[in-house]
Parts: structure tokens; C-alpha cells; sequence
């Protein structure tokens, strides 16, 4: 037996074992990577939906994770319903055994992004048609077809009157420590209903709902206070060339970058349709939830953001806080409360996730447009370090928002892979 194929049996071997154990991580050791794995149709319809949500509808970050969390769920529900292998999401249909379970994730994802984006149709239809161009006719993919709408529309069913686009306001008065429109946009609090939102994998938004932020006046507070001060300024001398990189880095689209990261992870280790259908799933449905989480801890706490600390210092009952009415960051301030970090709660839940998935190898491949650069991570502890310290250098959260946030988001990722997306038993 040659070399190669050698390491081709072995590396089936150890996803068999793998998957008798329930675990599938998935490293450059054990994947074997094949000409043609099925996986292309996952791929092809993230970047559709990116181009959907993101580009056509133009909705805010935040809200897309909503979004692209129904169409992993539904594409993952049409691909495990025929092939098996994992624990539906919410659902107990089994698809017929010889269906297409490419044509199945096509239509789910097609039939869930036309649910919401109707305006979409053109593309939408146009990138049907190559997905099902690529199927050979007949009767398996017939039968795919239909059983992917089968999915979609039990997506659709679960989301209805989930709280979406309620009239969620945000009422909290001026006050010292209290959130209020910032520069230079000074908008208002964006989608607030997402904080009251229908979770998709927890119970309830108040699940992993964090405790309040530091007092004003104790110590964390008057450290976090002198280090964004320090760092996060535009133009502050404190904070080096690097540091500039890295908060830019991280101002990009975090939803986008990370529908790109996941196609770069399939497509590198060779993923299967069905492994690649759980990871965009288990990811998609976490940070839909850390979202939730995020966007309720706003809400609840309503905790101001530097700039406006900064500027109003006087008015916060802490002598070591010192006013500096010109103040301000690096980056544009978010139109919403500092407490808890949207950013990083999804990194968090996203770590976590891919922590599971790949057994500890992580291998995040990220890019950011913003900066025209990609950083390329071998475990969790590097990429949430990173960010944390980003939306600090980037001068619009203090730093205990990012740590808690963190924490956070990696809560809601374990709870997430302890309860769904398990091995069939």
C-alpha cells in the first residue's frame, strides 16, 4: 500500500472510531480530504446568504446571526434528516434513505432565505438553479427537494411571533453611568427587540443573562476607566502600530467574517456535507442565542459607553476619574450600551463551539476587509485575547465588558453542544 494511501485508510479509521465515539474532531490528522465531499453546496449557500442578508437587506450585525442561524438550522435538519449521523435540531422527520441530501440543503436554504427576503428572489432563485444544476435528475433529487422544504418550513413555523421586530424600546433616563446616544452618529439604541427575542437553542434570554458591571466607583471601573482612556484614544502614544492593526482588524462585519472562516475551515479539511452542515449549524444557532444574550444584558443594564464616561467624569462620584471633554476613540462607538460586549460575546460561543467540534484543534483561519489582512489561530485562548483587547484599543469598551461578555458566550457554547447536535444513539 503506498504512502498516501496509507494515510487515506488511516485517516477513515479514525473517523469511524470517531464517530462510534460520538466526538468527530476533526484535524488535519483525521480528515481526508476528497475530491468531491458534498460539502460544496453548504459553502455555495453561506455566501449566498451573506449576500442576502448582508448585502441586499443591509441588516445590522447583530440582527444577521438571528438569520443565518434559521438557515443553518433548516440546511443541518434537511442534511442529517436523510443521512443521519446527528440529532436533529427540534425535529424528529427522517427524510427518504435514497433522497438527495445536497438537494435537500439547497432547497431548505432557499426556501428560508425567501421566507425573510423576498426581495432576494432573483438571486435567490438564480443560485438555486446552479445548486440544483449540479444534481443529477430524478427521483433522489425530487425527493431531496421536497424534504428540504420539509425543513425549512419547520424553521419557519419554530420562529413564528419569536418576538422579532417587537416594539422593544429603551427608556433608561441620563444618568451617571447610564447609556445615552454617543458620536458621532448619536442614533439611537439598534434593534432593541433582540434583547426579548425567542432564543434558539436556550429557554429563555435571562439563561446565561450576566450580573451587573462594576460600580462606578470601585476598582475595576477606575482601572478599565484609565486604561481606554490611555489606549483607546484616537490618538493616543500609548498604543503601538500593532495595537492600531489589531482594533482595526476587528471592526469588521463579525457575522461575515465568520460565514468565511467557517467556508475556509470546510473546504481546508475536507469536512463531509453532513460535518459541515452540524459545524454551521452549532456555530449559527450559539451566537444567534449570544446575540439574545448580549442584546438583553444592554438592555437590562444599560451601561454608558467611554466616550461618555470620559467626557462626563466629573459627574461619575469617583475622584480618580478624570474628565477629558474632547475625548475619543479609535473606532466610531456602536449605537448601543457598553454591557455586555456584542463582539465578544459571539466569540466566545463561537470558541467554545469550535473547541467541541475539532477537538481542541482549532485552526481559525480569519480575515478581515477592514485591514486587507487574515490571522490564522491555533486555539481559543490566542483568539479571544486578541479580541478582548481589541474593542479596548479600539476605545469603545471597557474592559470588563469584554472578559464578562467572553465568559459568557463561552457558557452558551458548551450548553449548546451538551444539548443539540449530538450522535444518534
Amino acid at each position: 500500500m503506498t504512502t498516501k494511501a496509507t494515510q487515506h485508510a488511516l485517516g477513515l479509521l479514525a473517523g469511524l472510531v470517531a464517530l462510534a465515539l460520538g466526538t468527530t474532531p476533526w484535524t488535519a490528522a483525521t480528515a481526508a480530504p476528497q475530491q468531491r465531499t458534498g460539502a460544496q453546496v453548504i459553502l455555495d449557500w453561506s455566501e449566498t446568504a451573506v449576500a442576502t442578508i448582508h448585502t441586499d437587506a443591509k441588516k445590522p450585525a447583530a440582527e444577521q446571526f438571528l438569520y443565518y442561524g434559521f438557515v443553518d438550522a433548516a440546511v443541518y435538519n434537511a442534511v442529517v434528516g436523510i443521512e443521519g449521523r446527528y440529532t436533529p435540531y427540534k425535529w424528529h422527520e427522517r427524510g427518504p434513505r435514497h433522497a438527495s441530501s445536497e438537494a435537500a440543503a439547497a432547497a431548505a436554504a432557499h426556501r428560508v432565505l425567501l421566507t425573510y427576503f423576498p426581495a432576494s428572489q432573483a438571486r435567490l432563485d438564480a443560485a438555486y438553479t446552479v445548486s440544483l444544476a449540479r444534481i443529477p435528475d430524478g427521483r433522489a433529487e425530487k425527493q431531496g427537494v421536497r424534504f428540504g422544504e420539509r425543513a425549512a418550513a419547520r424553521i419557519v413555523r419554530l420562529r413564528e411571533n419569536d418576538g422579532r421586530d417587537a416594539p422593544v424600546t429603551y427608556d433608561k433616563p441620563p444618568a451617571p453611568g447610564v447609556w445615552r446616544p454617543t458620536p458621532p452618529a448619536n442614533a439611537p439604541f439598534a434593534v432593541p427587540w433582540l434583547g426579548k427575542v425567542r432564543p434558539m437553542l436556550l429557554d429563555s434570554p435571562e439563561r446565561f443573562l450576566p450580573g451587573p458591571p462594576p460600580a462606578l466607583t470601585s476598582k475595576t471601573y477606575t482601572r478599565d476607566f484609565a486604561e481606554v482612556k490611555a489606549v483607546g484614544a484616537k490618538n493616543s502614544v500609548r498604543r503601538t502600530a500593532a495595537q492600531t492593526e489589531t482594533a482595526r482588524f476587528f471592526s469588521d462585519v463579525l457575522p461575515v467574517q465568520f460565514q468565511a472562516a467557517y467556508r475556509g475551515y470546510v473546504a481546508r479539511h475536507g469536512l463531509d456535507l453532513v460535518d459541515a452542515a452540524r459545524l454551521f449549524a452549532a456555530t449559527g444557532t450559539a451566537t444567534a442565542d449570544a446575540a439574545i444574550t448580549a442584546w438583553n444584558a444592554k438592555l437590562t443594564y444599560g451601561q454608558w459607553r467611554p466616550i461618555t464616561a470620559i467626557r462626563l467624569a466629573d459627574s461619575d462620584g469617583n475622584p480618580a476619574t478624570t474628565p477629558d471633554p474632547s475625548w475619543q476613540p479609535l473606532l466610531d462607538t456602536p449605537p448601543y450600551p457598553d454591557w455586555v460586549s456584542g463582539h465578544n460575546i459571539n466569540d466566545g460561543a463561537v470558541m467554545s463551539v469550535l473547541n467541541r467540534l475539532t477537538g481542541g484543534h482549532l485552526d481559525f483561519r480569519i480575515s478581515s476587509a477592514v485591514t486587507g489582512t487574515t490571522r490564522t489561530y491555533a486555539n481559543a485562548a490566542a483568539y479571544n485575547r486578541d479580541v478582548i483587547d481589541a474593542r479596548v484599543w479600539g476605545g469603545i469598551h471597557f474592559r470588563a465588558s469584554d472578559v464578562v461578555a467572553d465568559r459568557t458566550g463561552g457558557r452558551i457554547g458548551d450548553w449548546a453542544m451538551a444539548h443539540y447536535f449530538g450522535a444518534l444513539r
